[in-house]
């Protein structure tokens, strides 16, 4: 008896050591290790596409490569500052007919405003109310999966553009080397 009772308390600490160390935020985690990994991605696309190519556009309806760049660095601060709870940074404005120097570096800056922005983001939150573009309102976590989905869509798009000028985007490299 005394064997099982061991057993048993020793089965309840287990149990709270393992619940203990489990993320307390998993979902703002998950943003975070996103951030990383779009920050990386889409930098390297960025730094990838030749300077002269940054008004490359594939139809006229569409953004050049240097608007989806442009509009990448006021997204980030926009959407990372609502996410965050913070304000968003003074900028000078870097228009998408800047050269490639600044508008990378600001695409950095921005990335990195997002790190120190989402760094304090818990889940304890995810349902508390967000300004969203214009007079709308959405959840903290709806408007942290736009954010991801936002990154996602726009690597995509970026990779598109590096593909049809003939060069590989940062992600199908790393496959190949």
């Amino acid at each position: 008896m005394k064997t099982l009772l061991h057993l048993l308390a020793l089965a309840c600490c287990l149990t709270a050591t393992g619940a203990a160390q489990a993320p307390a935020t998993p979902v703002s985690d998950a943003l975070r290790s996103i951030a990383q990994r779009q920050e990386k991605n889409l930098v390297a696309a960025a730094e990838e596409m030749p300077a002269d190519k940054y008004g490359f556009k594939p139809t006229p309806a569409q953004m050049s490569f240097g608007k989806v760049i442009e509009h990448l660095s006021e997204g980030n601060d926009y959407l990372c500052s609502k996410i965050g709870g913070v304000e968003a940074p003074k900028r000078s404005e870097v228009k998408e007919t800047a050269p490639k120097d600044k508008l990378v570096a600001r695409l950095k800056e921005t990335f990195e405003f997002c790190q120190s922005a989402l760094a304090k983001v818990n889940d304890s939150a995810l349902s508390g109310k967000v300004p969203f573009f214009g007079n709308s309102e959405v959840t903290r976590a709806e408007a942290m999966f736009a954010t991801a989905e936002d990154w996602g869509g726009h690597y995509s798009q970026l990779a598109v553009y590096l593909r049809v000028n003939g060069l590989l985007p940062p992600t199908a490299k790393r496959k190949q080397e």
